[in-house]
């Protein structure tokens, strides 16, 4: 066999391939942008491209002056299209307890079960275990 022998495969493009030769690199440009920092730290921004994305966010530190109390706090939306058409809306917080996001295509956790959620009720209805009266080799 000689080199001549080989010849290279095309593949034929798949429908993803497909779907991403629409995009381009073209430059998207901004319709509108803005940015406020104030001295305090508090904050906001938002812009909208040429594109149909959105984003806005507004923060500051909750408790400022408080120590062991401050937090960065975030909270704004952003919205785009995605490649199959669907509007994608997200709504957030972020802050001491994480980044909650919110929006109607976000996966939903089925309910708990009421047998279980009774359950955990009364645990909670239970006062705080003492570390010290744990048995001992179990933690």
């Amino acid at each position: 066999m000689t080199s001549a022998d080989f010849q290279p495969i095309h593949p034929q493009p798949s429908p993803v391939h497909q779907q991403q030769q629409l995009y381009t690199s073209e430059p998207v440009p901004i319709i509108r942008q803005e940015h406020i920092q104030n001295p305090d730290g508090s904050y906001k921004w938002s812009y909208e491209t040429g594109n149909g994305i959105t984003a806005e966010e507004l923060g500051f530190v909750k408790n400022l002056g408080v120590p062991d109390q401050e937090a960065q706090t975030a909270q704004g939306q952003y919205q785009y299209t995605a490649p199959d058409g669907q509007i994608i809306q997200l709504q957030y917080v972020a802050d001491e307890n994480g980044f909650q996001p919110q929006g109607a295509h976000i996966p939903t956790p089925p309910p708990i079960p009421q047998d279980i959620q009774k359950a955990l009720d009364y645990l909670a209805t239970l006062p705080p275990q003492n570390p010290d009266n744990r048995v001992l080799g179990r933690q």
